[in-house]
């Protein structure tokens, strides 16, 4: 496990297996076609794992574009010395413009009036297109191909790549797989018209994790990647039915703070909501719903891993501790460790499973992992054009 002996583990914290990432990372590069590369999406703290130490590691294995959510994200990244292409998917607002030049970000271009707005900051910035052609999010629709034209002449846009998303990949249906086909249609049939009015386009990307996995053809020159490199996909069901081998990579781990007992008849926690059938024996676990846990576990529907047993959480989980039902269970002591996603023992929980628990995705479980947990270390190296790559140094003075 990386960060073991790097950082002092107190109250409670997040373990990153190095191993597991690179094993994820040869996996997805594997269904690749030839001249498509990884873009990870290391957006929301890199879901939740650490968006620095994740893309430090990542640059280690040769992995030279990301995509984030916002510009601060990749300003962030760029001042911990991350190597690339760094995409904005999202919205930057304009008093923020200053940080795509400065840090040699570039912008998704979210529809045409957004690129007038970008053009007009007046210096020449970096952009990748983004195609509206069905999810109706971000991005300019794809009958308006004038408009979309219009883009491409803007002066101050240097328009390197070209983009839509699935919004529909993940499901086996025919309904699902023939909307994603059209959509798929439809981006190139943009291509196309562009190519016609004498705009070859540049670099394409279709797929994140599901479209890789379901629909590797329309990896073309970038995947971007999320939930997949972390080691599962967004429900129990999906990762297990997954046809590629995938690692998790993150553990949650809380040191137990005291052992109490509990009379038969006595009650704990907020409303008095567990009540010991019974002489009990519960331990005050240092983590809570403020570090991301969601409290819709509590009440026994969760569980968490002590000495490599399963056991219930009971009560509510406060913002900061939730008990935990330790009866029988010898030797649990204050300082002990219980594990709230990994292993311990041939006992697992995984964010999939906290997931289905709290009637949600994995994907939200992770990313909303509380900054406060501590993280492995992160080598600081303050950001200087001369450290990044060559072709992303800023390209207006």
């Amino acid at each position: 496990m990386i960060g073991e002996n790097s950082f002092w583990k107190g109250r409670a914290w997040i373990e990153l297996d190095k191993t597991a990432l690179r094993h994820n990372v040869e996996t997805l590069r594997a269904l690749l076609p030839k001249d498509c590369e990884l873009m990870p999406a290391v957006k929301a703290n890199a879901y939740g794992h650490g968006a620095v130490y994740v893309s430090q590691e990542l640059n280690r294995l040769g992995v030279k574009a990301f995509c984030v959510a916002t510009v601060q994200e990749g300003a962030g990244l760029r001042k911990n010395g991350i190597l690339g292409d760094i995409l904005i998917l999202g919205y930057t607002h304009p008093k923020d413009f200053p940080l795509l030049d400065r840090h040699g970000l570039t912008q998704t271009v979210i529809d045409s009036s957004y690129a007038g707005t970008l053009n007009r900051y007046g210096k020449r910035l970096r952009v990748h297109v983004k195609i509206d052609t069905g999810m109706h999010r971000l991005g300019e629709r794809k009958e308006r191909i004038e408009e979309i034209s219009r883009i491409f002449r803007y002066q101050n846009l240097k328009v390197e790549g070209i983009f839509t998303h699935l919004c529909a990949s993940d499901q086996a249906s025919p309904e699902s797989k023939e909307f994603t086909r059209s959509q798929a249609k439809a981006f190139y049939d943009v291509i196309e018209q562009l190519r016609r009015r004498g705009f070859p386009c540049p670099r394409k990307h279709i797929v994140s994790s599901y479209g890789l996995l379901n629909y590797p053809e329309l990896a073309e020159n970038y995947a971007r990647v999320g939930i997949a490199l972390y080691g599962m996909l967004s429900t129990r069901g999906e990762t297990e039915l997954c046809n590629v081998s995938l690692k998790p990579v993150l553990s949650v781990k809380a040191r137990i703070a005291l052992v109490k007992d509990l009379l038969q008849g006595e009650a704990a926690g907020y409303g008095l909501q567990f009540v010991a059938s019974q002489d009990t024996k519960i331990a005050v676990v240092t983590i809570g719903y403020g570090d991301g846990i969601p409290r819709s576990l509590s009440c026994g529907t969760g569980n968490v891993l002590i000495h490599g047993y399963k056991l219930p959480i009971v009560g509510h989980i406060c913002m900061d501790q939730m008990l935990v039902d330790i009866s029988g269970i010898p030797d649990v002591k204050a300082g002990d460790i219980a594990v709230i996603i990994g292993r311990a023992g041939t006992e697992t929980i995984t964010a999939c499973d906290l997931a289905e628990q709290a009637g949600t995705i994995a994907n939200e479980i992770l990313s909303r992992l509380g900054e406060r947990l501590e993280r492995p270390k992160i080598l600081l190296k303050e950001y200087t054009p001369k450290n990044m790559l060559k072709k992303n140094a800023p390209i207006s003075k």
